[in-house]
C-alpha cells in the first residue's frame, strides 16, 4: 500500500503539517496565534518530487510576499476612493503579476495574498505580511524536509505502470490490425483514428511519468540507489515512444492503402497472411519488456518473441523481393511497412543498461 504515489504523499503531508503546528505553537507572541499558516505551508509543499517540494516553496511564498506588498501600497495611495474601487484595481494588477513566468501554476497565490491582506491585514500590514508569510515559509520548510527524509519519492511505481499500460495498448494495436488482415476487413482511417484515442492518451500519461521521475532525482538521497531502474524506465518509455510513430505511420499505411490487395500475393496465404505474420511477431516483442539481470527465464522468453519477429519479417522481405509488381501503389506501401517494422524491432532490440551495473 504505501508503494502508491498518493498513500506515501497522504502520509507526508500528514506528518509534516502536524510537525509544522507543533513548532508553531511554540513560537513566540504573536507568531504563535497565526500557528495554523504552518500546515498550510507545509501542505503545498508536499509534492511528488523533493524538487517540485522546493520549487513550490520558494514560489508560493514569493507570490504570497508580492500578493501582500501590492495590496498594502495600493491601498495606502487609495485610501480615498471607494473600497469596490480598490479591490478592483488590487484584483487587476494581481492578475498582470501572475504572469511572470517565473511564479508558474503558483501564480494564482498572488491575487488571493492580496485580496487576503485587505480583508484582514491592512490594521499592520507588515505584521501580518511577517506572519503569514514566515509561517508559510516555516510550514514549507519542514514539507520539504519531510519529503526528502521520509521515503524520497522516485515515482518509480507509477511510471512502471504507465509503461507497461502502453505496452499493452501498442500491442493491441497491433494484434488488431493483424485479425483485420487475416479477416479481409481493416477498419477505414477515420475508424481507426477514434480507436487509437486510448492508445495517444496513454502515450501522454507515459511520458508524464517519464519526466516526474526524471525529476524526482534531483536532490533525492535515494537517486544513486535506484539510478539503474530510473534510467531503464527512461529508456523503456522513449523506446516505446519510437515505436510508437513508427507503428502509426506503418499502421496508415495499410489502413489507406491496403497493400495486401494490391496484386503482390506471391507466397502462399497472400500478401495479408504475411503481413498479419509479421505483426503479430512485432506485437510479442512489444508485449515483453526488457530482462533485469537475474530474470532468466524473462530474457529466454524476450530473445524467442524477437526470434519470431524477425522470421516474420524475412518472409515479408522474400515477399517483396520475389514479386514481379514493381510499379504498384500497395507494392510500395508494402515496402514502407516492411521497411518501418524493422525499425520498429531494431528499437526494441536494443538492450537497456542493466540496473544493477549504472
Amino acid at each position: 500500500m504505501l508503494r502508491e504515489p498518493w498513500v506515501q504523499r497522504g502520509v507526508r503531508a500528514a506528518l509534516a503539517a502536524a510537525l509544522a503546528w507543533q513548532v508553531a505553537v511554540l513560537l513566540p507572541s504573536p507568531l504563535a496565534a497565526y500557528a495554523y499558516y504552518a500546515p498550510l505551508g507545509a501542505v503545498i509543499a508536499v509534492h511528488p518530487t523533493v524538487a517540485d517540494s522546493a520549487a513550490a516553496a520558494w514560489r508560493t511564498v514569493v507570490a504570497i510576499l508580492l500578493g501582500f506588498g501590492l495590496a498594502a501600497t495600493v491601498h495606502e495611495f487609495t485610501r480615498p476612493l471607494p473600497a469596490a474601487l480598490t479591490i478592483a484595481l488590487i484584483v487587476a494588477l494581481a492578475v498582470a503579476v501572475e504572469q511572470w513566468r517565473v511564479l508558474r501554476e503558483h501564480a494564482s497565490w498572488v491575487s488571493f495574498a492580496a485580496v487576503l491582506m485587505l480583508t484582514v491585514g491592512t490594521a499592520d500590514p507588515a505584521r501580518y505580511a511577517v506572519a503569514y508569510a514566515g509561517l508559510t515559509l516555516l510550514g514549507a520548510a519542514i514539507g520539504v524536509l519531510v519529503t526528502t527524509v521520509l521515503f524520497p519519492p522516485l515515482q518509480l511505481t507509477a511510471a512502471v505502470r504507465r509503461i507497461e499500460t502502453t505496452r499493452t495498448l501498442l500491442a493491441r494495436h497491433l494484434q488488431d490490425i493483424a485479425t483485420g488482415l487475416r479477416h479481409g476487413r481493416v477498419p477505414t482511417p477515420g475508424e481507426w483514428a477514434r480507436r487509437g484515442q486510448d492508445l495517444d492518451a496513454a502515450l501522454d500519461r507515459m511520458r508524464v511519468a517519464e519526466s516526474v521521475v526524471e525529476r524526482a532525482r534531483r536532490a533525492n538521497p535515494r537517486a544513486r540507489r535506484w539510478g539503474g531502474s530510473a534510467a531503464l524506465i527512461r529508456e523503456q518509455s522513449r523506446a516505446l515512444d519510437r515505436v510508437a510513430v513508427l507503428v502509426d505511420d506503418l499502421t496508415m499505411l495499410v489502413v489507406e492503402l491496403e497493400p495486401h490487395r494490391r496484386g503482390v500475393d506471391q507466397i502462399d496465404g497472400g500478401a495479408g497472411w504475411v503481413l498479419a505474420d509479421a505483426l503479430e511477431g512485432l506485437a510479442g516483442v512489444v508485449c515483453t519488456p526488457h530482462p533485469t539481470a537475474s530474470e532468466g527465464q524473462a530474457r529466454d522468453e524476450r530473445d524467442t518473441a524477437i526470434d519470431a519477429a524477425d522470421a516474420a519479417l524475412q518472409r515479408l522481405t522474400t515477399l517483396l523481393r520475389t514479386s514481379e509488381v514493381a510499379d504498384d501503389q500497395g507494392f510500395f506501401a508494402l515496402g514502407a511497412v516492411t521497411v518501418g517494422m524493422y525499425r520498429s524491432l531494431d528499437t526494441l532490440r536494443a538492450r537497456p543498461r542493466d540496473p544493477h551495473t549504472a
